[in-house]
């Protein structure tokens, strides 16, 4: 299921909308991959896990699966589900068309409806500089309807030149949010201050939330072709930061590989240290679809049981 066929939905309704249609789309889609099984009656039915109690086990379903699932009940939550959302000015990029922050917003409501049919909790910060949203992590439908308010909000309501502070913001987070959630980042994880300070600093965040007992995904939102493969025709061009509102006039050929080089040895530098603490880094190329976050945040779940 492709962003550009929602991209001009507006109101409430319409992200719902295209939070449902994602969602059973892909589900739909899960009958024909290896997670075959695990989709049918979604909504009722965890994988079965050693300890829990065998009376649970739909036995029906493992005879047309070979898989063995526990029945969930009404007030069954196993999981606390944190999204953490970068709305600063970077993510309205390209900001002639679909863009990193519409394409976060649309994952984000599509994986709360998920969230909300497995009868897990879920709840919402927003950052830019400092945290300006934290709600605690719900389970109910008018918790849902709140969230898909707020970023239906964000949508709405542009910034520019709002500058990015990634790590003070996950350190908020770190001590906000119930002990043992699954926070899940949506950033281009670019700081408006790109030295050693700060990207130290973030390195100690992403540490403050591991020490803190989360499990932490963070999704690298990008255009991808034009972010990190600098795929612009061979001419001048002028960039405009959309943080500082600092203009640069460049031939594309003059600048390309010295920001290769910059971009690759980032992102390199950032895989590392996720790798070393243990926390899941996924690049979401905003021109890709939506079925690359919900699949890497299924194999999470099912992870962690």
């Amino acid at each position: 299921m492709q962003h550009i066929n929602y991209q001009n939905e507006g109101s409430l309704g319409d992200l719902e909308l295209l939070a449902r249609q994602v969602v059973e789309g892909f589900i739909t889609g899960l009958h024909k991959s290896p997670f075959h099984g695990f989709s049918v009656e979604f909504a009722e039915h965890r994988l079965y896990n050693t300890g829990d109690s065998v009376k649970n086990i739909d036995w029906k379903l493992f005879a047309k699966t070979d898989k063995l699932f526990s029945k969930r009940y009404e007030e069954e939550t196993n999981l606390r589900c944190q999204f953490v959302l970068d709305t600063s000015s970077s993510m309205y990029f390209p900001n002639d068309a679909y863009n990193k922050l519409t394409f976060s917003v649309q994952c984000t409501a599509a994986l709360i409806y998920l969230l909300k049919k497995q009868r897990d909790a879920f709840g919402l910060s927003l950052f830019t500089d400092a945290l300006s949203l934290n709600t605690l992590a719900k389970s109910t439908g008018t918790h849902q309807k709140y969230l898909f308010s707020q970023l239906e909000q964000v949508l709405a309501s542009p910034q520019l030149n709002v500058k990015t502070n990634l790590a003070l913001a996950l350190h908020q987070i770190a001590e906000l949010i119930h002990k043992r959630s699954l926070v899940v980042v949506f950033s281009d994880m670019l700081n408006t201050v790109h030295d050693e300070a700060q990207i130290s600093a973030l390195f100690s965040s992403l540490q403050h939330l591991k020490f803190n007992k989360h499990e932490v995904v963070i999704f690298n939102v990008t255009d991808k072709s034009k972010e990190v493969d600098f795929d612009f025709a061979n001419r001048p061009h002028q960039f405009v930061d959309m943080e500082t509102g600092a203009v640069l006039k460049a031939h594309t050929a003059k600048v390309k590989n010295a920001y290769l080089e910059q971009m690759n040895s980032y992102r390199q530098m950032l895989l590392l240290k996720c790798a070393q603490y243990k926390i899941d880094m996924i690049d979401a190329d905003i021109n890709a679809g939506f079925n690359q976050v919900l699949q890497a945040y299924l194999i999470k779940r099912q992870k962690m049981g």
